[in-house]
C-alpha cells in the first residue's frame, strides 16, 4: 500500500520558517521526481518545488530565495524548508511522487497557516 506521510506543517508569523517532510513507502518502482504543490482555498493547486533523483530542482517563481527543497533517496523523503513566510505562502502542502514509470502519487495534506 502506498502511503506518503506529511509533517512539520502548522502555524507561523510573517517572517517565520517550517519545515515540511514527506515519507514515502509501499511505491513499486523507482522514484523518479519527488516534490511540493500547494493548494489556498479557491485556487487551484499550483507547483511549489520539484527535485529529480540526481538533484536537479525546480521551483515556482514566488518562492526561489525563500524556500529549499531536499531530498533523501535512501529514505524516499523529501523536505521543503520554507523561510521568511509570508501571508500568501498560507495553504495546504501536498507531497508528490513521480515514479520512472510515470505513476503519480499524492499525500494526504498538511496545513501551512501564516498569520501576520
Amino acid at each position: 500500500q502506498v502511503q506518503l506521510v506529511e509533517s512539520g506543517g502548522g502555524l507561523v508569523q510573517v517572517g517565520g520558517s517550517l519545515r515540511l517532510s514527506c515519507a514515502a513507502s509501499g511505491i513499486l518502482g523507482s522514484i523518479n521526481t519527488m516534490g511540493w504543490y500547494r493548494q489556498a482555498p479557491g485556487k487551484r493547486r499550483e507547483l511549489v518545488a520539484t527535485i529529480i533523483k540526481g538533484g536537479i530542482t525546480n521551483y515556482a517563481d514566488s518562492v526561489k530565495g525563500r524556500f529549499t527543497i531536499s531530498g533523501d533517496n535512501a529514505k524516499n523523503t523529501v523536505y521543503l524548508q520554507m523561510n521568511s513566510l509570508k501571508p500568501e505562502d498560507a495553504a495546504v502542502y501536498y507531497c508528490t511522487v513521480v515514479t520512472l514509470w510515470g505513476q503519480n502519487y499524492w499525500g494526504q495534506g498538511t496545513q501551512v497557516t501564516v498569520s501576520s
